[in-house]
């Protein structure tokens, strides 16, 4: 009898692809099925596999992101993965795949985290040491960028603004909010993100960051390309499992700090575990405990955790996870200890909720409605009640 043959999607570049095929063929093995991959880049992805549930021809495995986990488990387009064996990961990596109306629709293949990436050289330059990410305040970064742009002279600053929506989710959840909340709807009011917005206006009024016309140039650029990445800026924002492949691109080991806050405690700078990515199954698959088989390999056997590494994450799997971690050096590995360093901050802090549904499109609404801030189109306010209001008819209130 043949075994059974799987579709599996994911999204990725050629470094991610070829572990993943090293990955397949370690758990083909194991789980006794074969895997006909599919692979895109992150846009094409989600536009691809749309048009494949909307046709009734999902991927039996697909990768899957936490924003969009939601919007395919209340359409009933996710299993329920409650066989994968998900005991040696801590509760909260489990409970980000996990739904009360849907149960295990998703399982977490490692953790990441925000970071501000510090490049040590542009610091050295100015003769400056790197802020206490301990005790620092959005005071104490707004007056650093402002006074490194000032020092670093024409064409380089100190940050180039935020990556949204991560930035307000994060400033949010310093002030005891949520982008979304656990009953699907939206966290905030359009105060909340007035006040953010002008907070980070402030910074290009005041020449911390650049003009918006050069944040909508950066915004466009490719990996490689960015004023941080060659050199012209102090500092960036980027997930945790990002630090690597900057660090590369720039040639320079980029040093990983954490949020400010607003009250200048670490504890309660708004940063959560999340999952990088998560596997999760068709409702539609003509093979479910096949489909629950692989997926366990996926994340369960340390060959294909050993093969993975740090690409999609520290592995949630904590016995892969020091098998890993035993093996790191360079980046990855103070990637890894950076992580262990926030953990007890992490601890003091709530879990973040999974994304109610409809949360992919509050991001381009987030982003879009910044741009006319910073454009100065609009005011704050005026962006903040617009975007409260378009993000709420996309998750259905």
């Amino acid at each position: 009898m043949r075994p059974p043959q799987l579709r599996m999607a994911w999204w990725g570049a050629d470094y991610r692809n070829s572990l993943t095929f090293e990955m397949i063929e370690i758990c083909e093995a194991e789980a006794g099925v074969r895997i006909s991959p599919e692979h895109t880049d992150w846009e094409g992805y989600w536009d691809q596999l749309a048009t494949q549930t909307a046709g009734g021809n999902a991927p039996d495995i697909m990768q899957m992101d936490d924003t969009y986990l939601r919007e395919y488990a209340d359409r009933d387009l996710l299993m329920d993965l409650s066989d994968v064996d998900l005991s040696a990961m801590d509760e909260d990596a489990i409970a980000n795949g996990y739904t009360e109306e849907h149960g295990q629709v998703g399982v977490t293949t490692g953790i990441n985290a925000m970071a501000v990436l510090a490049n040590p050289e542009v610091f050295e330059s100015l003769g400056r040491d790197l802020p206490d990410d301990t005790t620092w305040t959005w005071d104490d970064f707004h007056d650093l960028v402002v006074d490194m742009t000032e020092e670093l002279g024409p064409g380089a600053y100190g940050d180039a603004g935020p990556v949204q929506p991560v930035s307000f989710q994060l400033w949010l959840r310093q002030q005891g909010l949520h982008l979304t909340t656990e009953e699907g709807e939206l966290g905030f009011e359009p105060e909340d993100l007035a006040a953010y917005f002008e907070q980070e206006l402030q910074l290009v009024l005041d020449g911390g960051y650049p003009s918006a016309e050069l944040m909508q140039e950066e915004g466009n650029k490719l990996p490689g390309e960015t004023m941080f990445e060659v050199g012209d800026q102090a500092m960036a924002r980027y997930w945790s499992n990002q630090m690597t492949g900057v660090s590369e691109q720039s040639g320079v080991d980029m040093v990983p700090l954490r949020w400010p806050s607003t009250s200048g405690t670490s504890a309660e700078n708004g940063l959560w575990f999340k999952s990088t990515m998560l596997w999760s199954g068709s409702a539609n698959t003509a093979h479910p405990e096949a489909v629950q088989s692989f997926i366990s390999c996926l994340v369960n056997n340390e060959e294909a955790g050993l093969v993975q590494g740090m690409d999609r994450g520290l592995p949630a799997n904590e016995n892969v996870r020091e098998a890993v971690r035993a093996g790191l050096e360079g980046q990855d590995l103070i990637a890894a200890e950076f992580l262990e360093e926030i953990e007890d901050d992490v601890n003091a802090q709530v879990p973040e909720p999974v994304p109610a549904m409809g949360s992919g499109g509050i991001q381009e609404v987030l982003r879009r409605y910044s741009e006319e801030v910073y454009f100065q189109r609009m005011t704050p306010i005026e962006a903040a009640e617009a975007a409260h209001q378009e993000a709420d008819r996309h998750i259905g209130n």
